[in-house]
């Protein structure tokens, strides 16, 4: 499981595992800190980033996917900001919800879709990528850029 700060690949055969992988990437994470998802519909991304609730000590029953909200905020021992850029039809549209008062902020950023950024996503980030192998079983690669 994650205990630091490097690159990895880890596979899942359940929806339990993908959170249990993202609470623990929550322990290493910093106020700050920016971790970009991308996958296919279904990849379980929220999945992920209710585990990374979890792991910030945010009560993860308050996570849904932010779709047509664009951003949700859960407050618990840090605070965690979670972005869906699905519907993003350029990259004017995150300037107008304040992304980058939100790059300034203590806190933890998720954001899924987060290929959508492009030059807005800030270098010292983490990619997380979800692939969909066959029914429940996903293929989670992380890397720490600029680390």
């Amino acid at each position: 499981m994650v205990a630091s700060r490097e690159n990895g690949t880890f596979v899942s055969h359940s929806e339990n595992y993908t959170r249990s992988i993202g609470a623990a990437l929550a322990k290493v994470l910093k106020n700050g800190d920016v971790v970009s998802l991308t996958g296919p519909l279904g990849a379980g991304k929220t999945c992920f980033i209710t585990g990374l609730a979890d792991g910030l000590g945010i009560n993860s029953d308050q996570v849904s996917s932010p779709s047509y909200t664009i951003v949700n905020e859960y407050r618990g021992e840090h605070e965690l900001y979670h972005f869906d850029f699905y519907r993003l039809e350029n990259n004017s549209e995150l300037h107008n919800i304040g992304w980058d008062d939100y790059l300034t902020r203590d806190g933890i950023i998720a954001v899924e879709w987060g290929e959508k950024a492009g030059e807005l996503m800030p270098h010292k980030h983490i990619d997380v990528n979800i692939e969909m192998l066959y029914n429940t079983t996903r293929r989670i690669t992380m890397h720490f850029w600029d680390f």
